[in-house]
């Protein structure tokens, strides 16, 4: 049965599902009906981080231009345009076994493609969450319902897979920003 998580709430990916090695990282959201003028691209982001909170090297920032990072433990399968139909609109595969020893954290970011100059925010968009899955069973171990209003925001924070006591744990973060992509590259980076 999955645990859904609210707002900071955190699970032991460890004890919840300790046979866990192949994760899928689902991320889904709908666009409200809205005449902005373009249409919505919302991208997802991967930094994996080390324990000084920083990309190791820009390898280790995994989006739609470096779909794979430099240990091969993190895929993205591709970048959905639209967001149309039901399910999963962006997918990160993850080999929890491959991931390389000095990242100690991994936060999945969803920004929206130019949502500044396109005049888009995530209070236009409804239904997003992040959901972690076993890829072997397919069985979901847990999901984050994002349900705040995110009126002039352009970027979240979705949540984050973090190693404590050599134990994989996700914490659903949920934190909105009202920056680009660039600002999270700014962020982690070294």
């Amino acid at each position: 049965m999955s645990i859904n998580l609210g707002k900071g709430e955190r699970i032991n990916l460890s004890k919840e599902a300790p046979n866990l090695k192949n994760a899928g990282i689902g991320l889904g959201w709908d666009i409200n009906a809205t005449d902005t003028g373009a249409a919505f691209d919302l991208d997802a982001s991967i930094f994996m981080l080390g324990n000084n909170g920083k990309v190791p090297n820009d390898k280790y920032f995994v989006f739609y231009n470096n779909k794979t990072s430099p240990d091969g433990s993190v895929k993205h399968e591709g970048d959905s345009l639209t967001g149309e139909g039901a399910g999963d609109d962006e997918t990160v595969q993850i080999d929890l076994s491959k991931v390389d020893a000095s990242i100690q954290e991994i936060v999945f970011v969803v920004t929206i493609h130019e949502g500044e100059t396109r005049k888009q925010n995530f209070g236009q968009v409804r239904n997003s969450y992040i959901r972690i899955y076993d890829n072997t069973t397919e069985k979901e171990i847990t999901k984050y319902e994002l349900d705040e209003d995110a009126s002039a925001e352009t970027a979240i924070e979705f949540g984050k897979l973090y190693k404590k006591d050599g134990e994989w744990r996700f914490q659903a973060v949920g934190a909105g920003y009202k920056s680009g992509l660039q600002s999270f590259v700014d962020k982690y980076s070294g």
